[in-house]
C-alpha cells in the first residue's frame, strides 16, 4: 500500500521525454520544503492505496510510459516495488527524486531524474552526494534554477568526477518558471559551451502554472 497523492493522464513536461504521453503517479509526502516548490498540496493530501489497485488504474489509461513523481517517492519504503512492478508489467518508468533519498535501491531499468538543490531551493544541504555513484547512463541529473548564483553552483557540480566520466549523462538545467529568464540562462549556457540541455516545464506553457492534474 502507497499514500497517493494522484494518477492522471498527461503531456510529459520534463526531461528528455518533454513532449509524450504520459502516465502520472504522484505520491503523499515530501521531506524537503524548497522556496519556490509547486506541489505543496501533495505534502500531506492523498489516499491509502494497494499496489494492485494502482497497476489496475494506471492500466486504464492506455499509456506505455509512467512517471513516479511527488512530493518525494523515496520517502515511502514501498516504492521500489512499485517502480519494479511497474518495470515488470512493459511499462517504460521514469521516477522524479528531490536527490536527497538514496537512489541505490530503485531498479536500474527504471530512468532515475535525480535533482541537484541549488542554492534558490533553500535546501542544497540535503543534497545526498553519494548518488552520484550510482547514477548510470540511463539516469538525468536536474538543476532547477533561479539567478546567477544557482547557475554557478551548478556549473561547479558539473566538475565532479562522478559527473564527468559519465559522457551520455543528460544533464538539464531547468529555469524556475517566471522567475529565470530563458534567454539569459541560454546565453550562460552557450558562453560556457556547456553540455547540457535547457529544459523548461512544458505543461505550464500549456496548461498554466497553477493547474493540477494535467
Amino acid at each position: 500500500m502507497l499514500k497517493i497523492n494522484e494518477i492522471f493522464y498527461s503531456i510529459q513536461g520534463e526531461s528528455t521525454f518533454a513532449g509524450c504521453p504520459c502516465i502520472f503517479i504522484r505520491l503523499t509526502g515530501c521531506n524537503l520544503r524548497c522556496k519556490y516548490c509547486d506541489t505543496k498540496y501533495a505534502y500531506e493530501e492523498g489516499d491509502d492505496i494497494f499496489l494492485d489497485s494502482i497497476l489496475a488504474t494506471v492500466k486504464r489509461f492506455d499509456c506505455n510510459m509512467v512517471e513516479v513523481t511527488g512530493g518525494e517517492p523515496l520517502i515511502q519504503d514501498e516504492t521500489p516495488d512499485l517502480i519494479s512492478s511497474l518495470i515488470k508489467n512493459g511499462y517504460t518508468v521514469l521516477l522524479e527524486t528531490n536527490g536527497s533519498q538514496d537512489i541505490s535501491s530503485v531498479d536500474k531499468r527504471c530512468i532515475r531524474i535525480v535533482d541537484i538543490k541549488c542554492p534558490s531551493s533553500g535546501m542544497d544541504n540535503k543534497n545526498y552526494w553519494k548518488n552520484l555513484d550510482y547514477l548510470t547512463t540511463n539516469d538525468q541529473l536536474k538543476f532547477v534554477i533561479a539567478h546567477r548564483q544557482d547557475y554557478l553552483y551548478a556549473k561547479k557540480i558539473l566538475d565532479h568526477s562522478a559527473i564527468k566520466r559519465r559522457r551520455k549523462l543528460f544533464i538539464n538545467f531547468s529555469p524556475v518558471f517566471n522567475k529565470m529568464d530563458l534567454k539569459e540562462l541560454a546565453t550562460w549556457i552557450l558562453e560556457d559551451h556547456l553540455q547540457v540541455r535547457l529544459h523548461i516545464q512544458l505543461h505550464k506553457y500549456i496548461w498554466g502554472e497553477n493547474t493540477r492534474g494535467v
